[in-house]
């Protein structure tokens, strides 16, 4: 299982759930793909809920998401922050038209709300958002882990074993 050659963004605000950033960055480093960290600002510390720090490679306005294989958005309450940035919701809607990964985890799903793309779309988050899930037309599964084609979603930290497995999977094609 090798990811050389692709390119990844993850998405990073303060308050990120820690393991649901950090987990997934490495999983994937390991795997032999180039994630950036990608925030407000570059170069800015970001601090999860649990105070690990993540320092920003790019600022949203530095990337252009068509050099990239797919996005992750971790949960947290970083994603209440995130979806308010027109260009996080074009990465995911980028993402979503092209078809290319984009994995979400616990309150991820609020972004993918805002990016309008969830209408008829299987999917898990942490049950707190499950009826705001619902509201925005996905199909929701009460699992550790959904694949709907090109997105992968999970509920929470426990998870993160069978998501990552799931998520390496979609991005090998």
């Amino acid at each position: 299982m090798t990811l050389r050659g692709k390119k990844v963004i993850a998405l990073v605000s303060d308050d990120f759930e820690d393991l649901e950033l950090w987990y997934p960055v490495l999983r994937l480093r390991e795997a032999l793909a180039e994630v950036h960290l990608v925030g407000e600002k570059a170069g800015h510390i970001y601090h999860g809920k649990y105070g690990v720090p993540a320092t920003s490679d790019f600022a949203f306005s530095d990337i252009n998401v068509e050099e990239y294989d797919g996005i992750l958005v971790p949960g947290g309450w970083s994603p209440d922050k995130l979806r308010r940035y027109q260009e996080v919701l074009e990465f995911v809607r980028y993402f979503d038209k092209a078809k290319k990964p984009i994995g979400q985890i616990c309150h991820a799903g609020w972004v993918l709300i805002s990016a309008g793309i969830l209408k008829g779309v299987h999917v898990t988050s942490t049950p707190g958002i499950k009826d705001d899930m619902m509201n925005a037309g996905a199909i929701w599964h009460d699992q550790a882990v959904v694949v709907d084609g090109h997105i992968v979603s999970s509920r929470r930290p426990p998870d993160l074993p069978e998501y990552l497995q799931e998520l390496v999977k979609v991005f090998e094609g």
